[in-house]
Formats: C-alpha cells, sequence, structure tokens
C-alpha cells in the first residue's frame, strides 16, 4: 500500500520518526549508565576477589566489565527507547511527511 499526502495526493510521503530517534537516543544513554553503574558495582566486588590474580587482571577485569555493561545496558535502552517512541510517532504525531507539499500527518488521516 503506498501512502498518499491527503493534501495533494502526491506519493512521496517520508517518515518523520521523531520520537523514534529522540526516544532511542534518551533510553541508550539512559541504558548505558545504568548498565555501567551496575557493572562498576561488579567490578568493585571482582577487584576484591580477584586479588588472587594480582593488581593487573584485577584491574583489567573491572575495566572490562564496565565497559561492557555500558554496551549492553547502552543496547537494550536504546531499543526500549525506539520501541517506545514508534509508538508515539504512530498513533501521537504527525509521523509522516509530504516531500511535495511538506504537509504534515499522522496514519488516521490516510
Amino acid at each position: 500500500m503506498s501512502i498518499k499526502c491527503p493534501f495533494c495526493q502526491s506519493s512521496q510521503v517520508a517518515t518523520r520518526d521523531v520520537a523514534k530517534k529522540t526516544a532511542g537516543v534518551i533510553g541508550a544513554v539512559g541504558g548505558g549508565i545504568s548498565g555501567a553503574a551496575g557493572a562498576m558495582t561488579g567490578a568493585k566486588l571482582g577487584n576484591a576477589v580477584g586479588v588472587v590474580g594480582g593488581p593487573l587482571g584485577s584491574a583489567l577485569g573491572g575495566l572490562a566489565g564496565a565497559l561492557l555493561g555500558g554496551l549492553i545496558g547502552s543496547a537494550s535502552g536504546g531499543i526500549a527507547g525506539a520501541t517506545l517512541g514508534e509508538a508515539i510517532d504512530e498513533r501521537v504525531l504527525d509521523n509522516y511527511e509530504c516531500l511535495h507539499c511538506g504537509y504534515t500527518f499522522n496514519s488516521r488521516e490516510l
């Protein structure tokens, strides 16, 4: 099904995805901070237990844990945020923009 502008009937229509992009970035940043904070807590425990591996092994393990936690948290937060933003785009905002006349509209106007 081709989406047409309800104003000028042009088929040159693009999605704007403003909420999806914004919520995805906010989710990624928040998830990254949360994941890194949780990983830092685990890294502190790992440093205390990792004394057996020596100071270098303990430090590298703590750093790797913090980075991995931040990456995993960032990815999962970004996905959750983008999913929420997509729902907002489709149900609340004017997510479609006519590239011919500039009119913005939502899926309820189709």
